[in-house]
C-alpha cells in the first residue's frame, strides 16, 4: 500500500484528491492538513464524503508527514508551496505540487511571470513537468513532479503533436480557453461570486496570464524551437469544465488526413486522450467526471488554418486526476488505477 498525505486537504483540488485518493485500492490516507480548518473532520466540510472518509484535520508537520508518508500530495498557493516543499523533498519522501512552483525550467521565466523570487531554485533541475503524456518515463524516475494545472494540460495537449511532427507553423499560434468557477478555488471572491458569474461570460488576464509561460515551455520543447502564444482565458458560469480552442497555421501541403494521423500517432493506447471521430467536435459534458481530455478539430481549407477543441474536467484531468495518475507511475501501478474513465451521464 502506498501512504499518502495531502497539504491543503479542503480547497477543491485537495478535496477531489481525497475523494480519489479513498477509493483507490492501494492507497492509505495518512494525514489530511489544512491550516483553516485544524481539528474539524474532513466529511463535516464536504459532506458528499460522508461514509466514505471520516478524518480528522490536522496542522502541517513536514518532518511528520514526510518520515510516516511514501507521498506528499501539496495544494497550496504558488510561493506557499517553495516553503514547504523543500522540506518534504530533503526528508526524502516523493512530493507532487498542485501549484506552479516547481513546473518550470527556468527560474528567470518563473520569477518574471509570478511577480515573485522562487524559493529554492535549485529544485528546478530534478522537478519533472508531470504532464504523463509527454514526460511518462521521467515522471516514474522523479521525486518531485510539478502537476500541471488545467488550461496548460488542455493547451498542450491540444497543440503538441501538430507541433512536434511540423505540420503546423510555431508562429501566430492563438489559444482561447474557457473554464468552469471552481477553477477560481473554494475562497470566496467578489469575481468568483454567483450573482457575478451567472448568465455571464468574461475574459481575464488577457495577455499576461501566468500560464501562457507553461504553455510555451512545453509547446517550446515539443517544436524543438520557440512558440510564443497569445493566450486568452474567459470565465464561464459552469462549475466544472475547461474548453481550450486552439488555431494553428498549417505548413504548406498539410491537410486533415496529415492531422488526423499525428494525432492518432501521438495518443495512440493513451488511456485518458481520446480524439473525436471524424466530424465531431468535444464539449465540456463529454468529459466531466473523468480524467479524460477529448480532442477534436476542424480544418479550414480557405485559410489554411487548423482550428483544434479540447476539454477536460479541471478538477480531474486539471488537476487531482491527473495528480493521481502521476502517483501510479511513480509507484509502479496501473496508470488508470483509481481513476474515473467514463465521464458522467447524463
Amino acid at each position: 500500500m502506498v501512504k499518502a498525505s495531502i497539504v491543503g486537504a479542503t480547497g477543491y483540488v485537495g478535496a477531489e484528491l481525497v475523494r480519489l485518493l479513498s477509493q483507490h485500492p492501494q492507497v492509505e490516507l495518512v494525514y489530511l492538513s489544512s491550516q483553516s480548518y485544524e481539528g474539524k473532520d474532513i466529511a463535516a466540510l464536504y459532506p458528499s464524503l460522508l461514509g466514505t472518509v471520516r478524518k480528522e484535520l490536522v496542522a502541517l508537520d513536514a518532518e511528520k508527514f514526510a518520515a510516516e508518508s511514501d507521498v506528499v500530495f501539496t495544494s497550496l498557493p504558488h510561493g506557499a508551496s517553495g516553503e514547504v516543499i523543500p522540506k518534504l523533498y530533503e526528508a526524502g519522501t516523493r512530493v507532487i505540487d498542485m501549484s506552479g512552483d516547481f513546473r518550470y525550467d527556468d527560474v528567470k521565466t518563473y520569477e518574471a511571470w509570478y511577480g515573485v523570487t522562487h524559493a529554492r531554485p535549485d529544485l528546478l533541475d530534478v522537478s519533472v513537468y508531470g504532464l504523463p503524456e509527454l514526460h511518462r518515463e521521467e515522471i516514474r524516475a522523479a521525486r518531485l513532479v510539478g502537476n500541471p494545472g488545467c488550461y496548460t494540460t488542455c493547451s498542450i495537449l491540444a497543440a503538441a503533436p501538430l507541433l512536434r511532427d511540423g505540420l503546423a507553423s510555431r508562429e501566430n499560434v492563438i489559444i482561447d480557453a474557457k473554464s468552469g468557477v471552481t477553477g477560481a478555488g473554494a475562497k470566496p471572491s467578489a469575481n468568483s461570486h454567483f450573482c457575478e458569474v451567472d448568465e455571464s461570460l468574461k475574459a481575464y488576464n488577457v495577455a499576461r496570464h501566468r500560464h501562457t509561460s507553461e504553455i510555451e515551455q512545453e509547446l517550446t520543447k515539443a517544436a524543438g524551437g520557440e512558440v510564443l502564444v497569445s493566450f486568452t482565458p474567459h470565465l464561464v458560469p459552469i462549475k466544472r469544465g475547461i474548453f481550450a480552442t486552439v488555431y494553428l497555421n498549417l505548413a504548406p501541403g498539410v491537410g486533415a488526413e496529415q492531422v488526423r494521423a499525428s494525432f492518432e500517432a501521438a495518443y495512440a493506447g493513451e488511456p485518458f486522450v481520446t480524439l473525436m471521430p471524424e466530424g465531431q467536435l468535444p464539449e465540456v459534458k463529454h468529459v466531466t467526471g473523468s480524467n479524460r481530455c477529448a480532442i477534436g478539430f476542424v480544418v479550414d481549407e480557405r485559410l489554411h488554418r487548423v482550428v483544434v477543441c479540447a476539454v477536460l474536467d479541471n478538477l480531474l484531468k486539471g488537476a487531482a486526476g491527473q495528480a493521481v495518475q502521476n502517483m501510479n507511475l511513480l509507484f509502479g501501478l496501473p496508470e488508470t488505477m483509481g481513476l474515473p474513465t467514463a465521464a458522467l451521464c447524463p
